[in-house]
């Protein structure tokens, strides 16, 4: 975890022209639009794993059913190391353009799969795709945002994560009951549409052109977007490797950090991933309906987009290390309220605090981590910390699926989940606060 620089190294954050805010809504705006194309894989496998348990051919297991969806989370674990490093090496926009096709060519093979195997297989090449575009989501929005702003841009650009898996909720509902699952997947591939606009629009990271020494470049840039150039963190022009990244990264006095950071979005991911693809599931085994049981996940997502927006206002306000604690806790409190017998409303209530309390205050985390870092290692740090996060993710369709196969009452995949959300708390509370951090982003830590 590197340590954060002063606030005289960060130009950036100085000052921010009234021109450049143009710029920064259309970073802001790119990175939604892939963001949620992430959300919508994360919700379409809990809106079709009901019918993949009925496919004809298929046979598959609760444990079977929980593996399709950590195929994904693989290729997204080996994909967050490479290309959140590699951005750092080679520029934030190239990467981010390769995997946003990678993920939606993918997608639409995924539709067509006609075995399990095959169905994972895909999975497995469009999580590669998948866990690059968080990493360097994140660092660009970061980078194109005033420091006060920097937590409220980050949750409104993370926004489309949830509103993605509220798309696939939607779609499923609308598509699966009269046409089957393949269509629902397909969907997933209609963003391979914006790719031309990423092309077309999308700046490549300023700090990122300075610290590879093309100054020049640079300079051509910020003046055509309004924005000041900023300073070099390290020597211009100083080759930057993997070497340097990753000592950066993995610095000793930098271990506390690290094991805090990675523990919360460890069990973060681990939520979000169990969460999305059991949800529909564990309700129909309570006894809803299908169509009940998808709006389930539609109230799930749709109150974690809000939530993440107003999330971020609260934690440039008040901190992010506090306000993520607090909405971890509220969030493991809700997932455990699930287990108790109410009317539909008061679990759609219930279901409305647990997105809050998993997806929001994952995705703000993530974004105080990328603040965290210095800019020369902030996508492949934030790709490495993710990367291991992963596993969680991993985890967590296996772990709803371990519950199930043991056929206990459902109530007990709520009490696993929300203990899962207790632990993420207790991680991101032992986060150390930096000397000077408060200073340099405008807030308390």
């Amino acid at each position: 975890m590197a340590i954060p620089l002063p606030a005289a190294a960060d130009p950036l954050t100085a000052a921010w022209p009234e021109g450049a805010r143009r710029t920064t809504r259309l970073v802001l705006l790119l990175c939604w639009l892939a963001i949620l194309t992430e959300g919508y894989d994360v919700g379409v496998l809990g809106a079709v794993l009901p019918a993949l348990a009925t496919e004809a051919g298929w046979n598959l297991t609760p444990i079977g059913l929980g593996a399709l969806g950590s195929y994904t989370v693989v290729g997204m674990l080996i994909g967050g190391l490479l290309v959140g490093t590699l951005s750092d090496l080679y520029g934030r926009k190239p990467l981010f353009v390769a995997c946003l096709s990678l993920f939606t060519l993918c997608m639409a093979a995924t539709a067509m799969a006609p075995s399990p195997f095959v169905f994972g297989l895909f999975r497995l090449v469009a999580g590669l795709g998948l866990g690059g575009i968080i990493p360097i989501a994140a660092a660009l929005t970061v980078e194109y945002s005033p420091a006060h702003r920097r937590s409220l841009n980050y949750g409104l650009m993370y926004s489309g994560y949830s509103l993605g898996i509220l798309t696939a909720a939607v779609v499923g509902r609308w598509l699966l009951p009269e046409h089957g699952w393949r269509p629902v997947v397909l969907v997933g591939a209609l963003p391979i549409l914006i790719v031309p606009l990423m092309l077309w629009l999308l700046p490549e990271s300023l700090e990122f052109l300075v610290e590879k020494g093309r100054t020049a470049k640079a300079s051509r840039l910020a003046a055509r977007l309004g924005l000041p150039v900023p300073a070099p963190r390290a020597k211009v022009g100083e080759p930057i490797g993997w070497r340097a990244i990753l000592g950066e990264i993995f610095a000793s006095q930098n271990a506390r950090a690290t094991i805090a950071f990675w523990t919360a979005l460890f069990m973060g991911l681990l939520l979000v991933y169990g969460l999305g693809q059991w949800l529909p599931q564990i309700m129909r085994r309570s006894g809803y309906d299908l169509g009940d049981s998808l709006l389930f996940l539609a109230v799930f997502s749709f109150t974690s987009a809000i939530g993440g927006i107003l999330l971020g206002r609260l934690a440039d306000r008040f901190g992010v290390r506090r306000t993520v604690v607090l909405t971890y806790l509220v969030g493991a409190a809700g997932i455990a309220a699930l287990s108790l017998q109410g009317s539909i409303w008061m679990n759609y209530a219930f279901v409305a605090v647990a997105g809050f309390g998993s997806v929001s205050s994952s995705l703000i985390l993530t974004g105080y981590l990328a603040q965290y870092l210095s800019p020369r290692v902030r996508a492949g740090g934030t790709g490495w910390a993710l990367s291991f996060a992963r596993i969680g993710a991993f985890c967590g369709p296996l772990l709803g699926g371990y519950v199930a196969a043991l056929g206990v009452d459902p109530a007990w995949n709520f009490y696993a989940f929300a203990l899962v959300g207790l632990i993420a708390a207790l991680a991101t509370a032992a986060i150390p606060g930096r000397r000077g951090a408060a200073a340099r982003d405008g807030r308390r830590t």
